[in-house]
């Protein structure tokens, strides 16, 4: 006869298995100081206001929710959704590639299993190219 007073721990979420707040603050300020510096990314950079303090804290906020982690963006009292907060944006394939370029950088950085980083790779390629309206 099979036990069924067993209880099996869900599998991890994506937020848990980059691990969780810290490597996500890791990863969020890398791929910031990548768009601020590499001049390959400048067209998106320019889409974005002088200091990055307050961008950098609603991406860390975003995708921790995204993610599988505590969900802070929803507490924002200047939350949108995430296509309406990018449809003042032209974003074509040429700002998805540049998004793209800073987010690998900054994912590169990041000492984690490369099946981790795999995966976040091609959930950010989906994510990135669901944000292109021209």
């Amino acid at each position: 006869m099979a036990r069924t007073d067993t209880i099996e721990r869900p599998a991890a979420s994506p937020y848990e298995l980059l691990g969780g707040a810290p490597v996500l603050r890791r990863l969020v300020d890398a791929f910031y100081d990548v768009m601020d510096r590499d001049p390959a990314a400048a067209g998106i950079r320019a889409l974005h206001a002088a200091d990055l303090t307050d961008i950098r804290d609603k991406l860390f906020d975003w995708l921790s929710g995204w993610s599988g982690g505590p969900p802070v963006y929803n507490a924002r009292p200047d939350r949108k959704c995430i296509m309406s907060a990018h449809a003042p944006y032209a974003i074509g394939p040429a700002e998805r590639d540049q998004w793209m370029a800073c987010m690998r950088q900054a994912l590169a950085g990041l000492e984690i299993d490369e099946e981790v980083r795999a995966m976040f790779d091609g959930a950010f390629t989906r994510l990135a190219d669901g944000l292109r309206n021209r």
